[in-house]
């Protein structure tokens, strides 16, 4: 609660967060793009703001640009998790994508295999995970320096989950991909060397599904903030972006159990 009250987080976002939670309690399925986008804003979009919210960044396009991230880095793991979802008896890809593919979910849960048909839906997810990840930059370059290696070493290691994803054939469902150590190094050094990125989509509004997370910060009473702070040397600029991906990994680590312990122990 005193980091709440100390950086003015509305209720709102970790309410969202907590709705998000329940929704996959619910086993909640998602007919179109839009409403799935709706669940990542609430998983996903709403640590994306907190974590601005850390950062010092209250202004609505910072906020819009944090949410995209938080829903991309989501739609990646989603594209990843096909098969281990399909196992716990869950689906998140789009209904209508699957439909519009000739995939009856609920006959496909109940054998789930992959086929290039199903590989096609994947791949149309992940281009939607990577054009949100291309509005990103323009609110990176309104963080504070040290910590923009953070938040770049983060969306660098994600999309680079969708590469995986892909370079295994868009199948998801007989193994979880994953990152190698030296493509996550190369993240991290990627992420030091993109500390000016281009002020790209910094116009562009909220995705509707996270405009109310937005709102909400913007109802709220700001933060006081000091002046200025001491400049970060380049090695501890170095852990504090291994430190933001550790963190988002633990958070998805713990997602995931939560989400089996849900499936196991329905309410």
């Amino acid at each position: 609660m005193r980091v709440v009250r100390r950086y003015a987080i509305p209720q709102a976002l970790p309410a969202a967060l907590i709705e998000g939670f329940e929704w996959d309690a619910l086993g909640r399925r998602y007919e179109t793009i839009e409403e799935l986008h709706a669940y990542a804003a609430r998983v996903a979009g709403s640590v994306g703001a907190m974590m601005a919210l850390l950062m010092g960044q209250r202004s609505p396009l910072a906020l819009a640009r944090a949410c995209d991230l938080g829903v991309a880095m989501q739609l990646s793991n989603i594209a990843r998790d096909v098969g281990e979802d399909a196992r716990l008896g869950r689906m998140y890809l789009p209904l209508g994508w699957l439909r519009e593919a000739g995939i009856d979910a609920s006959q496909w849960l109940a054998r789930p295999v992959h086929t290039p048909t199903l590989g096609s839906v994947v791949q149309r997810l992940l281009r939607e995970a990577d054009a949100l990840y291309a509005r990103v930059d323009a609110g990176v370059a309104g963080l504070p320096l040290a910590c923009r290696p953070g938040i770049n070493a983060a969306r660098f290691l994600y999309a680079q989950i969708g590469l995986e994803v892909e370079r295994r054939g868009l199948n998801a469902v007989d193994a979880r991909a994953v990152v190698p150590r030296r493509r996550k190094a190369l993240g991290v050094l990627r992420a030091l060397l993109t500390l000016a990125p281009r002020r790209t989509a910094a116009a562009l509004p909220p995705l509707v599904a996270t405009t109310f997370l937005v709102d909400a910060v913007a109802r709220s009473s700001p933060v006081v903030w000091p002046a200025a702070t001491p400049r970060a040397a380049w090695w501890n600029l170095v852990q504090r972006a291994v430190g933001v991906v550790e963190l988002f990994e633990r958070l998805e680590r713990d997602e995931r159990r939560q989400r089996g312990v849900r499936a196991a122990y329905p309410s």
